[in-house]
């Protein structure tokens, strides 16, 4: 950016104190200014229409979607943007979502204040803060998980997605008309394939596989 231009930031988050805290971080600085906020995937393109950002801030879980939707109907009206999420979302398919939707930087929101300011600096000069070598992590992941997800039987899905509701093992033998002693062969079988060592580990790997909704 040249000196006497700020870079015009568009924050979309559906949490009103953040945004609040956002513009009011993001403003203090002399290179850049927040010229709006939207708090879904609906507005935020309409807002992005009337005022042409130069960098968007986006929280990934957002009310009617998440924040690879809204950076793709911004892209539509506002091609120019550049992207940055900004979000306690951590798992690998937020990432990955974020990395198919075109964005420039991927922060969590642990981060310190200062970080976010020189990311948007770094995006809006041109830079891109996902690495290659990021993305080469990432599509390994994926490929471990899409390996994972294709090991499991359609018996261990619904077994996994009953343990997910807290039905217990005797329960699920009864839903799935089975003995206890093959839901325990199914449980240990998720087990070794997703390579966790109880029900918790399991059920939290499989959202992070988003084998549950």
């Amino acid at each position: 950016m040249t000196p006497d231009k700020q870079t015009r930031v568009l924050i979309v988050e559906d949490h009103q104190v953040v945004a609040d805290g956002l513009s009011a971080l993001l403003n203090t600085q002399r290179d850049m200014t927040v010229v709006g906020h939207a708090g879904s995937v609906a507005e935020s393109a309409d807002r992005a229409a009337e005022l042409q950002p130069d960098v968007v801030l986006l929280d990934f879980r957002l009310t009617d979607g998440t924040g690879a939707d809204a950076a793709a109907a911004i892209r539509r009206v506002a091609p120019q943007a550049k992207h940055i999420f900004l979000t306690r979302e951590d798992s690998d398919v937020a990432r990955f979502a974020a990395l198919e939707s075109g964005a420039s930087g991927f922060i969590h929101k642990s981060k310190a204040a200062s970080e976010v300011v020189d990311a948007i600096r770094t995006v809006a000069s041109g830079g891109n803060l996902i690495t290659p070598s990021t993305v080469a992590t990432l599509l390994n992941r994926r490929r471990q998980s899409e390996s994972q997800r294709e090991s499991l039987t359609a018996r261990e899905k619904e077994v996994l997605r009953l343990m997910a509701d807290g039905v217990s093992s005797r329960e699920i033998a009864g839903k799935l008309g089975i003995s206890y002693a093959t839901v325990r062969t199914h449980i240990r079988s998720l087990g070794a394939k997703l390579g966790v060592h109880s029900k918790v580990q399991a059920i939290v790997k499989a959202r992070e596989l988003a084998l549950l909704d």
